[in-house]
């Protein structure tokens, strides 16, 4: 069966999704992140998550080449964050409000409403992408709130009222 590869994004598009910006940092070379929208959690016991990468990526060399990384979940606020780590070539954390994570060793955004230290399970070739499953050594969340959501293709929030 063949398909219209944009028809199909569409339709996916359909799904709303949170947006997280993956962390990392190979020895000796500045941080990076880069933003997804394809974070998902795997098990509960062993506490596992995944996220896909483009093999097109500029990226894909130095997640393949790690041995950790971090999950940060954005808050509605993010857009901007989000829009400049999702561009091809600008991964630089420079500039951004940034912790190392006392587990892994990777760099956490600030004041992302959760965090989810991780050290690489697998990686799984899965056609045009590269699925990354990661052991969740640590996590935290903020009570307070609300996520970047993303929604046919534009940045959504939560309705008003809604906690």
């Amino acid at each position: 069966m063949t398909h219209d590869p944009r028809k199909f994004r569409n339709a996916l598009g359909c799904f709303t999704t949170g947006v997280a910006v993956i962390t990392t940092q190979m020895e000796g070379r500045p941080p990076i992140g880069i933003t997804v929208n394809s974070f998902a959690s795997v098990s509960l016991d062993p506490p596992l998550v995944l996220w896909s990468l483009d093999k097109k990526s500029d990226t894909l060399s130095t997640f393949k080449s790690v041995n950790g990384f971090t999950v940060n979940v954005l808050r509605e606020d993010h857009r901007d964050i989000s829009s400049r780590l999702a561009r091809q070539g600008d991964h630089s954390l420079e500039g951004l409000a940034l912790r190392v994570g006392a587990f892994n060793g990777c760099p956490a955004l600030e004041d992302a409403l959760a965090h989810f230290e991780c050290s690489v399970e697998t990686r799984h070739e899965a056609g045009d992408h590269i699925i990354m499953i990661g052991r969740v050594l640590h996590f935290e969340y903020s009570e307070d709130g609300k996520p970047l959501l993303y929604h046919r293709g534009g940045y959504q929030g939560l309705a008003e009222g809604t906690p």
